[in-house]
């Protein structure tokens, strides 16, 4: 979604939440849509804080994604951009094991710690895991390792897009 199409939507009904992709390996929503969802007072709700999963850490090639399993069209899970994008994972991971907790939990917090408007929905098909998710609460992150966590993800840039050709243009319109 545009801020255009936002600021349109918000004038004819008032919007009360923006959905969309966010997360440590999806963070252009940060330069236009996150502020005019605040500006306009409207909440956020990002959909694969765990990117899909590659940020768990439990996921490191494109063969371990079962018979159908979408992600296996996308650019970003393709076993280039996977080897490429692993030096992501690894580096949240240094900051999750200073904070004692998982790589999951670690890329939830930083969402969290981004504002009381986001509210992050990570899937998950056990049970294992959205109590693992649950106690990203518990973690808080400094500014300073806030800031620390971002700049090192900014020396590191994804490699693939989020979508393929044709899906990439349903995003931002």
């Amino acid at each position: 979604m545009s801020a255009e199409t936002l600021r349109r939507a918000h004038a004819i009904h008032p919007v009360t939440a923006v959905q969309t992709e966010y997360s440590l390996w999806a963070r252009d929503v940060e330069e236009v849509i996150l502020p005019t969802c605040r500006e306009l007072g409207i909440g956020f709700v990002p959909y694969s804080p765990l990117g899909r999963g590659f940020l768990t850490g439990r996921f490191q090639a494109r063969k371990e994604l079962q018979s159908g399993d979408f992600r296996a069209n996308l650019p970003r899970f393709s076993d280039s951009a996977l080897h490429t994008n692993r030096r992501i994972a690894q580096a949240i991971g240094e900051f999750a094991v200073r904070k004692n907790c998982t790589l999951a939990q670690l890329s939830l917090a930083w969402l969290l710690s981004k504002g009381k408007d986001i509210v992050p929905i990570p899937g998950t098909k056990q049970i294992r895991y959205l109590e693992e998710n649950a106690a990203a609460v518990d973690i808080t992150l400094t500014d300073v390792e806030r800031l620390a966590l971002e700049s090192a993800i900014d020396k590191l840039p994804v490699q693939g897009a989020r979508y393929t050709e044709e899906g990439m243009k349903g995003v931002d319109v």
